[in-house]
């Protein structure tokens, strides 16, 4: 029986064994996708990281308020006492198709399970999708592989997991359906069909930006592929009216959404698409009108002329640059100098060994592709690829890993490429073997392929990719560098929720501001948003400020100047007028009753404000380490820096203008004298150092040597309802009594009665 035997009619189609083993193959790839990407549910069925606790409370809000009520939303509960305007400063579309969804199919589960199940879900659907974009690439064979690729890629498998209701798996989604209609479109001339999937591949992109940002990255191969298309296709009249119908659309479409705005196409978006559509339609028209002699010399003369205008018009500052994360991906080797922009791990540079960690055999695929494309000849094959489409797969392979290279989270799109250019290389191979070698050889070509692709899920022990997603959820180990698995999160969550007023204020950092807003329910100054910068610094520096002095910030309201008791000399602006809520206003203007109220218009600007107190009522950190036992001794001692605020002291100093060396000795990570004695965050851990021990000769020093680690016993500096802070509550894991490692959240009250 050959693969097109017919085996039943359904109308006009015949459903044949082919169709009967795509669709195999396809279930083969969906079911290993969301086994995969359900693993983390072994530990216990949670959301996953940080972003997605807000963007449930986000979908929760839509389902349980409407539409219209979303797009007035100003969160009281996020960065007070600002607020957050959520529809201009958030992924609207994932909130927006996840609340729809769940309306029509969520009947019966619960949103919380409901938006946990959600990237498993697109993750799967995505694979499909894969398989429809390769497909037009590089055939069935080709697409099947990919799928296939797709569905056990680590770095995919990673932003994907169940739970992670972040912007990743829809966005992909949208990315390569997008692509799919563009180049399904463009692929041959037909007419009304190519107009609409055109119009649809542009309304998808539009969707995918305000789903996630790095969608953007997907039109970086667009825009080149847009300049190269002239040389490569003859149907000049097609192109003319394709290429800008699908780039004024995308252009016009982006602006019916709040983010991003405008500013998408007087910045990056027309530098990106505008300026190559341009180029792409007066080129057609050049060598319309040239001569065959001079055809080449005319389009390449003008491609250096738009060349020299395209960088021409990058430099003077008339386009919107776009923040940091996509200027460094066109500029790998380009340095934030911002602390708060490198204290983020998913912004952490990428290297050759956490690539080939990441995508291991897909390289030597990307790279027996790439080099088939370019030697490929269709004459010497039966399998033809249009030149057009091996241009694309080209460029997107090109544009891929260099975008990947520039920091970690962007290893997604070096997996996409890797695995296009895999897959049509595999299928070259394979279809150059089966064609013209002996069973033999066949056999064991299909069986080193199998073997490379399984090979890197199970090898090796602890860093395959099977591993990689076989993770506790945040929550549940904290964010430490323990991969445990507890309910210590859950229980001071919990605690929040149930024995704090319901307008208290909570300070603590950055990192666990969705979940206190989320599972707490309580108001917090700085969350994972990072917004305001500003508010950030304010917070590191009163961490790193004097017990006394850090009680007096945290007592004061907001329209409270209390400079004098920050820690450090204050960063100003340069003394422009500040922009709160779209009105410029003077400092001394700063505060204004009506800004104080939930405004739905309220926005505000990057002027550095003056320092002025936090409102604060409870504190809460932190803190991850070991418990070590002593043999014959009923006493506990501590190893700490396990990755909770204990580790992130450098960072705090850093981002709140301090000298590192102040507060941490050489090893950047051991405090000081200093900050133990004059620091709130060093009164408010429990721990006091008792010696310190050298790992290689295990010495005992009464102070720090080099190389020489910490080891401490349990002190609660405040537990007096009469000092400034009193611990009100700690995790279970804190009073527990075994060995191994701690997970520990602790919260003090600010004691507002409090006199020196």
């Amino acid at each position: 029986m050959v693969s097109n035997t017919k085996l039943f009619s359904v109308g006009n189609f015949d459903f044949r064994l082919q169709h009967l083993l795509i669709i195999g193959i396809l279930a083969i790839a969906v079911s290993t996708s969301a086994l995969l990407r359900a693993q983390p549910a072994s530990y216990g069925f949670e959301l996953n990281e940080f972003d997605p606790f807000f963007n449930y409370r986000a979908t929760e809000f839509v389902v349980n308020n409407g539409y219209e009520a979303y797009f007035e939303w100003h969160d009281d509960k996020s960065w007070h006492p600002y607020g957050r305007n959520v529809s201009e400063t958030s992924q609207v579309t994932l909130h927006l198709v996840a609340a729809t969804m769940y309306n029509i199919f969520g009947s019966g589960s619960s949103l919380y399970d409901f938006t946990i199940m959600f990237p498993l879900i697109m993750g799967s659907l995505t694979s499909i999708v894969i398989f429809a974009l390769v497909r037009v690439v590089g055939g069935t064979t080709a697409g099947l592989i990919a799928s296939l690729m797709f569905a056990i890629a680590s770095p995919v498998l990673l932003r994907g997991l169940i739970g992670w209701f972040k912007s990743e798996p829809l966005g992909l989604l949208f990315g390569f359906l997008a692509l799919y209609l563009f180049l399904s479109g463009i692929k041959t001339n037909k007419g009304n069909i190519s107009l609409i999937k055109l119009l649809f591949s542009a309304l998808i992109f539009a969707l995918g930006f305000s789903s996630w940002g790095g969608v953007q990255f997907f039109i970086l191969p667009l825009g080149l592929f847009f300049i190269a298309l002239p040389f490569f296709r003859s149907d000049s009249k097609f192109l003319l009216w394709a290429i800008p119908t699908f780039s004024v659309s995308l252009l016009l479409i982006t602006l019916l959404f709040e983010r991003p705005p405008t500013t998408f196409i007087m910045g990056y978006g027309g530098f990106i698409i505008g300026l190559p559509t341009a180029f792409l339609v007066l080129i057609l028209i050049i060598q319309k009108f040239s001569k065959e002699t001079t055809k080449i010399r005319n389009s390449l003369i003008t491609l250096g002329a738009f060349a020299a205008s395209g960088i021409g018009i990058f430099l003077s500052g008339n386009v919107g640059l776009p923040s940091f994360r996509y200027l460094s991906a066109m500029n790998p080797f380009m340095i934030s100098g911002d602390p708060l922009t490198d204290s983020v791990s998913e912004h952490m540079a990428n290297n050759l060994s956490a690539s080939y960690s990441h995508l291991s055999v897909f390289i030597i695929f990307g790279l027996i592709g790439a080099w088939l494309l370019f030697s490929y000849r269709s004459k010497s094959t039966n399998f033809p690829i249009p030149n057009d489409m091996r241009l694309f797969a080209l460029i997107a392979g090109v544009v891929g890993i260099y975008v990947s290279s520039a920091f970690i989270r962007l290893e997604l799109f070096g997996a996409f490429v890797l695995i296009i250019l895999g897959s049509i290389g595999i299928t070259i191979l394979l279809r150059h073997i089966l064609v013209k070698q002996t069973n033999i050889v066949k056999f064991t070509f299909c069986i080193v392929i199998i073997g490379l692709m399984i090979t890197p899920m199970i090898l090796p022990e602890r860093y395959n990719w099977i591993d990689k997603g076989h993770l506790p959820p945040t929550l549940l180990h904290g964010g430490s560098y323990f991969w445990i698995s507890t309910n210590d999160w859950h229980d001071a969550t919990s605690w929040l929720k149930n024995n704090t007023p319901t307008d208290a204020v909570i300070f603590a950092w950055w990192d666990y501001g969705y979940w206190i807003q989320t599972l707490g329910e309580r108001t917090t100054l700085v969350d994972n948003a990072t917004l305001i910068t500003w508010q950030i610094e304010k917070v590191a520096k009163t961490f790193m400020s004097p017990s006394y002095d850090a009680w007096v910030i945290l007592d004061s309201d907001y329209k409270t100047n209390v400079l004098e008791h920050y820690v450090g000399t204050p960063k100003h602006g340069s003394g422009s007028p500040i922009e709160i809520w779209g009105q410029p206003l003077t400092p001394e203007e700063y505060y204004i009753p009506e800004c104080k109220t939930v405004n739905a218009n309220c926005e505000f600007g990057q002027w550095h404000p003056q320092l002025t107190g936090l409102d604060s009522d409870y504190v809460l950190i932190y803190l991850a380490g070991q418990r070590l036992s002593v043999p014959g001794s009923p006493v506990w001692l501590y190893d700490l820096n396990g990755g909770g605020d204990e580790s992130k002291k450098h960072w705090f100093a850093t981002i709140g203008g301090e000298r590192q060396s102040t507060y941490v000795q050489s090893d950047g990570q051991t405090p000081t004298p200093h900050f133990w004695e004059n620091t709130l965050l060093g009164k408010l851990i429990p721990f006091t150092v008792i010696t310190y021990i050298d790992p290689a000769t295990s010495l005992q020093f009464d102070s720090y040597k080099e190389g020489s680690y910490p080891i401490y016993m349990k002190d609660i500096k405040f537990k007096d309802p009469d000092d400034p802070f009193t611990l009100v509550y700690s995790s279970p894991s804190f009073n527990e009594e075994r060995e191994g490692p701690m997970s520990t959240i602790l919260i003090y009250k600010v004691n507002h009665d409090y006199v020196q």
